[in-house]
């Protein structure tokens, strides 16, 4: 009989019959769905104070054949002598009318597509409620913790994230997040050193400068936490296996792999290269108890598949519209379009530009630190 993939696609999966003793055999499994997956706006665990603000994960359900044809038909729309073509080329203006096709309705990815968003300042400012809460000392990636901590993590971010620059300053605020980066990056303790210093001084004059409520608390925690930060690095990366403790890729694969497997489906990925992907982190990411399962992540070339080629111009296509948006210069046409592929469960703390991002399927979805 006829079942619907994730992608909305139909799926043979062949009617069960009684055998010669009247009992049913078990159902086929389903088959395994392959996606192909591209990453925008990666700079490994520096979150802040890098080239990019935003994160994008972009996954495609096309077969070789129908991805083939999208290149050739965005190369018509949008001519470029470049051999590798990349997202930076469509979204020039004079090829405006071709983005606008390519996420139109009317264009090849509707329902066969999907985008995981990550407001890297948020992503960051969630690592440190974690530490602020205690609660964030699990596995990159391995989902959120359930109970009260967890709860209590959420907030505590979403507190930071919305107040942290009025108590902390326009100059403090980003030195606060990148001490904070930087130090959970640190490879000595020299180097450690310098970032908890850094950190305690923006910290400091906070207190001195008397913040009140709810920010008041949460200056407090910073204060507290100051000797705890110099081993929340090795709490978020216990184990061999475990992808670097601020890199927002493998927790992205975890959602995609969540999306495309809802329903038990099992979820094989082919994935443009990724030094973070090594052999140990794509055996971990198979061993989470995802809806359906990973049952396979092969990296390649993306110049070499066309559908790792279309997610690559989607990733970045989509980290330029809501890059844009989180920084209130955004596009309404191209913010509407981008909109039906976003994940609702994207890493996203700004409620405007979410407002306007986040799928209108559920309204009170709000995306995790």
């Amino acid at each position: 009989m006829e079942g619907v993939s994730a992608s909305g696609d139909p799926v043979f999966r062949g009617a069960a019959r009684a055998d010669a003793s009247g009992r049913a055999p078990a159902a086929d499994p389903p088959a395994v769905l392959e996606i192909a997956c591209d990453e925008s706006g990666s700079e490994g665990e520096k979150l802040v104070g890098g080239n990019t603000d935003v994160f994008t994960h972009a996954s495609v359900s096309l077969d070789v054949d129908d991805a083939a044809g999208c290149m050739r038909e965005i190369r018509r729309r949008a001519p470029s002598p470049a051999l590798e073509y990349k997202a930076n080329i469509l979204l020039r203006d004079k090829h405006r009318s071709a983005l606008v096709w390519l996420l139109g309705p009317s264009g090849p990815l509707r329902d066969r597509t999907h985008v995981h968003l990550i407001d890297k300042a948020f992503f960051a400012v969630g690592r440190l409620a974690g530490l602020l809460t205690g609660s964030a000392v699990r596995p990159a990636g391995a989902g959120p913790r359930p109970g009260r901590r967890s709860g209590e993590a959420e907030a505590v971010a979403r507190a930071l994230y919305r107040e942290g620059p009025g108590v902390f300053g326009p100059g403090g605020w980003p030195v606060l997040l990148e001490s904070f980066n930087d130090l959970v990056r640190a490879r000595d303790p020299r180097e450690a050193a310098e970032h908890a210093e850094a950190f305690s001084r923006v910290v400091e004059t906070a207190r001195v400068d008397g913040a009140r409520g709810r920010a008041g608390e949460i200056v407090e925690l910073l204060w507290e936490a100051r000797s705890r930060a110099g081993s929340f690095r090795a709490l978020l990366s216990a184990g061999p296996a475990t992808a670097p403790a601020l890199d927002p890729l493998i927790p992205a694969i975890v959602r995609t792999v969540a999306h495309w497997g809802a329903g038990g489906r099992p979820v094989s990925i082919v994935h443009d290269m990724q030094t973070t992907l090594t052999a140990e982190r794509i055996a971990q990411l198979r061993e989470m108890p995802f809806v359906g399962g990973l049952t396979g992540l092969r990296l390649v070339d993306s110049r070499s598949d066309p559908r790792v080629q279309v997610a690559d111009v989607l990733a970045g296509a989509a980290r330029k519209i809501a890059s844009e948006e989180l920084n209130g210069r955004g596009d309404a046409e191209l913010t509407a379009l981008l909109r039906p592929y976003v994940d609702a469960s994207s890493t996203w703390g700004d409620e405007r530009s979410w407002s306007l991002l986040g799928p209108v399927a559920d309204p009170a979805a709000r995306p995790r630190p």
